[in-house]
């Protein structure tokens, strides 16, 4: 499954010109750890994203945002009441789909 998140990190670590073993010593991890997240072989942990925010200045909640989405695709791809599923989510949250 393509990772949002994993897409995004990779992004904002090349542009920021870091290398995934420093990116991974920030964090307290392996680089192997790191790769796999960026391609999502593996999922980063929540309290990390933080960390990633502070370490590419970037904005927390569009990573956090992108990790929800994954979890949330994770959880419903293959359903074939995905659609009506995620209606349901966002009308019990008091939440419009535009």
């Amino acid at each position: 499954m393509e990772s949002l998140f994993g897409n995004m990190v990779r992004a904002l670590r090349k542009d920021s010109g870091l290398m995934q073993r420093e990116v991974a010593a920030f964090l307290e991890i392996d680089s192997p750890m790191l790769s796999n997240i960026e391609r999502g072989e593996r999922k980063a942990r929540r309290e990390w994203i933080p960390k990633f925010a502070e370490l590419f200045k970037a904005d927390e909640d569009r990573l956090l945002t992108a990790w929800l989405a994954d979890k949330v695709q994770e959880l419903i791809q293959g359903e074939n009441v995905a659609k009506d599923t995620i209606k349901v989510v966002a009308k019990n949250m008091g939440l419009s789909l535009k």
